[in-house]
């Protein structure tokens, strides 16, 4: 069987319009605070004032937007955030979603599905056993699986970030050096990046995973895909033990680099966006944010964008 294709860039414009606009035109911040402590001039896209304080609506709500037919149950695992997006996309179609997550995921994410309408159920000590509660389970049901970061459309409806951000810059004459960007299961980091390298092809496409779940950055520098025992970070988002073999493929052509942060710098990663931004940002929202702080030395003096993407926090 063959793999799907690689996020297109006339699919990034076609999802603009399709894309229920709650989640777009998102603010891209610039603050000279933020850019005397971190020694660079850095644009921040802030994607956390929608219905799911998150990014992964525009994915969700572009996948749904383009399935034939009527929506009915789709099953997915989720730490949170992606199952929100498709729990909101499928209501509004009058379909459902079944979302499975770990049993120790957060809280308030788990509150937050539920209330959009998802059936949530909760399988396995982390996010990559979830999902394979939730593969299998589909399986057996005869129901869709979704799986985050191994499908076009989700990344495309992610790579909208981009596609605003480059149009924003451009109307303030700014070009990028590097865009620094949250590496989890690989549809925000993949999405953009096909965008930004055919947008603004000088511009450096950074992934960022935490140091303490380093899946996809050993299988992106190793060229294979390599499982790791465990993904114990604060970064929920990113807590990646099982890389998706698809967005792997597309990161190859897209994206130039992945960094690995530690715990502390993603800690600092929040205060840094609350002091400076005035935003509450979740760890793995903040983990563009966190390579600066603890990598920025190779960035001074140079204008970088990254991607604030979620502030759905435990104990917000």
């Amino acid at each position: 069987m063959s793999s799907p294709p690689s996020p297109s860039v006339d699919n990034i414009v076609k999802a603009t319009h399709l894309i229920d606009p709650v989640f777009t035109g998102s603010p891209l911040m610039a603050h000279h605070t933020a850019d005397d402590a971190l020694g660079l001039r850095l644009f921040a896209k802030v994607e956390t004032l929608n219905p799911i304080r998150s990014f992964k609506g525009r994915g969700a709500d572009y996948f749904m937007a383009t399935r034939p037919g009527a929506i009915g149950t789709v099953v997915a695992a989720s730490v949170g955030n992606f199952g929100q997006g498709l729990a909101y996309a499928a209501a509004k179609r009058g379909g459902k979603a079944i979302i499975f997550a770990a049993g120790n995921a957060n809280p308030r994410k788990l509150d937050a599905m539920a209330r959009l309408g998802a059936q949530v159920i909760l399988e396995g000590s982390d996010f990559d056993s979830a999902k394979a509660a939730a593969r299998a389970y589909a399986a057996t049901h005869g129901l869709p699986f979704v799986e985050d970061g191994a499908v076009p459309e989700i990344a495309e409806g992610a790579g909208t970030i981009a596609l605003e951000m480059t149009e924003a810059l451009d109307r303030r004459g700014v070009a990028l050096d590097a865009a620094i960007i949250p590496l989890g299961n690989g549809a925000l980091l993949t999405g953009m990046g096909a965008w930004l390298k055919a947008a603004a092809p000088a511009c450096r496409v950074i992934g960022v995973v935490a140091a303490a779940a380093p899946a996809m950055k050993l299988s992106f520098d190793h060229a294979r895909l390599e499982t790791t025992a465990t993904a114990a970070t604060i970064a929920d988002g990113i807590a990646v033990r099982e890389p998706v073999a698809y967005a792997l493929d597309c990161m190859r052509e897209v994206v130039d680099e992945v960094l690995a942060v530690d715990e502390q710098s993603l800690s600092a990663a929040m205060t840094f966006c609350r002091d400076h931004y005035g935003l509450i940002v979740e760890p793995a929202g903040a983990a563009g944010i966190a390579a600066l702080l603890e990598q920025g030395e190779a960035f001074a003096g140079r204008t970088v964008a990254t991607v604030l993407c979620g502030s759905n926090v435990a104990n917000s």
